[in-house]
């Protein structure tokens, strides 16, 4: 690929916070380019990107909340998480990072090569959203 990692990166997350870019769109470029995942820290507005030899990059996010909640609600993230997947009407990036950290979601790890997300809570509560088709109890 001719772009620099880095400035893919950098398109990605500001896809995602100018919805301009969905998730399964920057997911195939950050495949394609052999990222190995990213990680998103709500409570430091952060977003880590990772490459196979050791090489990161961290991008501060342009949205950061005013607090986590205390409890991990999986629930109302799932809820979010089906809303982002469905792109339902006013659908924004901003809106569901304010959606799962009311409900407690302090951030997130997207794993490309293990094709899962996996949302931790404060106290490191769980759950893991696997890409669509690659679910591993799936019939």
């Amino acid at each position: 690929m001719s772009t620099n990692w880095q400035d893919l990166a950098r398109k990605t997350l500001e896809g995602a916070e100018g919805n301009t870019m969905t998730f399964p769109e920057s997911v195939k470029l950050l495949t394609e380019a052999g990222f190995d995942g990213y990680a998103v820290d709500f409570r430091r507005a952060v977003r880590i990107y990772y490459r196979p030899a050791g090489e990161t990059l961290e991008l501060t996010s342009a949205w950061a909340p005013e607090t986590v909640a205390e409890r991990f609600d999986p629930e109302a993230v799932k809820s979010a998480l089906r809303e982002a997947q469905m792109q339902v009407p006013g659908y924004t990036y901003k809106g569901f990072c304010a959606k799962v950290t009311a409900a407690g979601c302090a951030g997130y790890v997207v794993s490309l090569l293990g094709r899962r997300v996996l949302y931790y809570g404060r106290t490191c509560e769980t759950h893991t959203e696997y890409f669509p088709g690659t679910r591993p109890d799936a019939p």
